[in-house]
Formats: structure tokens, sequence, C-alpha cells
């Protein structure tokens, strides 16, 4: 068994440290604020590389592992949480039209996803469903050689100024559940597609909101995959993704414990420094254990999706553990800043705010728990 990074893992994670270090970081808080992220940082990370990097090379993309787009995205999130998000709807959305995609749409739409000059979103979830996204309202009506789309999605990141979003709607009847939801490539700059933006806790950045659409006209070119089958082949996608999103959760812990560590070494209390007390070092050695033990989860996770071997199971253990540990690992290092931990000039309070939406999106913690037990115990563990 072999944990190290190859050359080229060990040299993009030197890069992307020192990139969010450097670029990311002092402005992370400047961009707590509900305004829209900057197009000049989703150019700068297309450039890097960094949108949707698993595509192919003649689409824009950069051939990557999925373990390297997990070092990429725990790097990014040290430094803006927020940037990682792009990172990761991007991927996302690059892997649905890459694998689902026919080639003309491959053409059309992954080029300018990778270089960062679209920004997507994926819109599955409506008003009043949640974790029950199957049950799909928003509907999509044949006419000709286009669809007309009308519906609210609700609870949709970059709801607020995304180029463009995978959405799902209903082709079928209600009766066929999932079976009855095909997928879209719809501009939401289209007639007839509004928007509005959440006052959210943290993320605010992300400008999670809600999408209507009133008679919105779609070519039906722009379904991906066949009709009634779009519901099924995305949530294929929400595996790997949710070990991602984990990642992002442990990257801005783990940039918490680093900074704590080192303001607890120097603070003098008592006669000495704040680390030589069990009651601050040892929350710490707890935190970095179990964070580490979380991440190893998360990278055996995209280690198996790179060999094409199962990993629902994995990642959904990831998308549960990652989030609720690294609220837990920040909230700690914010008590252990004392009065100034307290303050929004230190990292540690945004960091958690921003963690703790994840916490929800894409399956809270008793969906990603239901599907373990589901691996473990099979039927027997469905409770309806």
């Amino acid at each position: 068994m072999d944990f190290a990074l190859n050359s080229d893992q060990q040299m993009l994670q030197s890069t992307l440290a020192e990139f969010a270090r450097r670029e990311l970081a002092p402005a992370y808080a400047a961009r707590d604020a509900d305004a829209d992220l900057p197009r000049e940082l989703i150019l700068q990370l297309g450039r890097m590389g960094l949108l949707a990097p698993t595509v192919g090379q003649a689409f824009g993309g950069q051939d990557l592992d999925h373990v390297s787009l997990g070092i990429a995205h725990e790097e990014i999130a040290r430094g803006d949480f927020n940037a990682a998000y792009v990172m990761m709807l991007s991927a996302l959305v690059g892997v649905i039209v890459a694998e689902h995609g026919d080639e003309r749409q491959r053409a059309a739409f992954l080029p300018d996803i990778c270089a960062g000059r679209v920004l997507p979103a994926l819109a599955v979830t409506e008003p009043g469903r949640g974790s029950d996204a199957a049950h799909v309202t928003v509907s999509a009506r044949r006419e000709g050689d286009e669809y007309i789309l009308n519906g609210e999605k609700s609870s949709i990141s970059f709801a607020s100024y995304a180029d463009c979003a995978v959405v799902m709607a209903r082709t079928g009847t209600p009766e066929a559940g999932a079976r009855g939801v095909s997928a879209f490539y719809v501009d939401l700059h289209s007639p007839g597609v509004s928007r509005s933006r959440f006052l959210d806790l943290g993320t605010r950045a992300v400008g999670r909101g809600q999408l209507f659409f009133d008679a919105v006209r779609v070519p039906a070119a722009n379904r991906i995959g066949p009709e009634g089958a779009g519901f099924i082949e995305v949530m294929k996608g929400f595996d790997f993704s949710r070990a991602l999103i984990a990642l992002m959760c442990i990257g801005a812990a783990e940039q918490s414990v680093e900074e704590t560590c080192q303001y607890v070494t120097q603070r003098q209390a008592f006669g000495g420094s704040l680390a030589r007390f069990e009651g601050v070092s040892f929350p710490l050695a707890e935190a970095s254990v179990r964070l580490r033990a979380a991440r190893l989860l998360c990278y055996e996770s995209l280690w198996r999706k790179d060999r094409g071997l199962p990993h629902t199971a994995e990642a959904a253990g990831c998308k549960w553990l990652g989030p609720e540990l690294a609220v837990e690992v920040l909230h700690q290092c914010l008590l252990l800043h004392g009065h100034l931990g307290f303050s929004r000039d230190l990292p540690h309070q945004q960091r958690m705010r921003d963690v703790i939406g994840l916490e929800i999106g894409d399956g809270t913690a008793q969906i990603m728990k239901l599907v373990v037990a589901r691996h473990l115990l099979g039927a027997a563990a469905r409770p309806y």
C-alpha cells in the first residue's frame, strides 16, 4: 500500500499551496460579501488549468487524475473556500458533459468552462424537495426542435451569476420518478430566465439562490443524454464530487489548525506558552489526527475512482464526515484564540460559516449515512 504522491502531484501540491497563500488568502475576508466573485479570479483559475481539469485536453482540460483533483481542492480551499467552490462545480458539470454529452456538446460547451469564460451551475434542487431530488417538478415540454422549460429551482450555487446550468427537468410523467427526468444544458442569459440571491450565513460570494424558468426555450440538441435518463446519469457523478467537498472542508480546517498551533505556541499566559497546557494541546492533537483520518478516506475514494472501482459508500462517508468534523475543528480553533477568535478580523469564523453550508449541500449527513447503511445492509436498511 503506497501513500506517497508522485512527483507531478507533489509539484501540484506545492505550487497550489503557494498560490493559495500568496494570491487567494489575502483577499478571502474581503470576498465575504453578498457580491459575485471577480470574473478575473475565475479566469485565473481557468488559466491555471484548475477548472474541469479531468476533461480531455482536446476540449480544454488537463486529463488530470482524480487524486490530483482532490489535492487541488484541498490546497485552494486553504486560501479561499469560495474559489474551491468554483472548481468543484466546474469539475462536476465538466464530467457530466464529457461523459454523457455528444461530440458536438463537448466541443461547444467544455472549452469555455475549462477556460473560465463560462461559469456553470448544477440545477437539481427544488423548493420543498431538498434531499428528495428525484421528484423533479420543473417541466420540459417538447415542441419541435426545442423544449419549453417552466418551473423553479432553489438553493442553486452561483444562481445569481452563473452563465449556464445543467438543469434537471421532467420530460416524463410524475409516476416515472427519476426515470422521467432529463438533463439540459441551459444558457442562463436566455429570455424567460430570472434569478434571486439568498442572504446566506457563509460562502456569500457563491451567490446561492433561485432560478426561475418561464417558457424558456432550449434547443433539443442541448439535452444531455437520452430523454428520461438525465437524473440517473448525473447522480453517478456525485460520488467523486462528495470526496472533493470533504477535502475542501478539511483543507479549511487544516489551515486553521496550523494557524492555531502557531498562535498558542507564541501566546504567553500564566508564566509561559499556552501550548504547554494539555487543555490547549490535546484538542489540537485530536484535530490533527482526526483530520488526517478523514483526509485519507477522501483520497481512498478518489484513488478508487481513478481505478474504476466502486466508491459510492466511501464517498458518502467522506461527505458526512468531512464537513461535520471540519466545523467542529474550526469551532475549537476559534475558541483557542480566546476573545480574539470571536472577531471577524481572524478567518476561523469565516471558514466555519463557509463549511457549515456543505453540511447541507449535496446531501445531508443523514442521507450519506443512509447510503453507507444500504451498502452494508442492503435492502434491509431501506426505511420505506
